[in-house]
């Protein structure tokens, strides 16, 4: 049995490359120390095929295979 990809929602920082989007995704985690919520977040670049999403769209991304050195993540849906 494969293992499923792995799907991200977040918010589209750059759209100025052609087929490709720039992905801010948030993640809130518990300091260790002092118990506060922070927010840590992570750009990831995503293959959109159709240009679909536009700059501070919300979108969910899929895992893929590689294609490129820093694209490995394909556009799922613009929500």
């Amino acid at each position: 049995m494969k293992p499923r990809k792995k799907v991200l929602e977040g918010i589209v920082m750059s759209d100025k490359m052609d087929k490709t989007l720039v992905v801010k995704v948030v993640r809130k985690t518990q300091h260790p120390k002092y118990k506060k919520l922070v927010e840590k977040w992570k750009k990831y670049y995503a293959h959109d095929a159709e240009n679909r999403a536009k700059e501070g769209n919300k979108v969910k991304i899929i895992q893929s295979r590689p294609l490129s050195k820093l694209k490995k993540w394909k556009l799922l849906e613009v929500l």
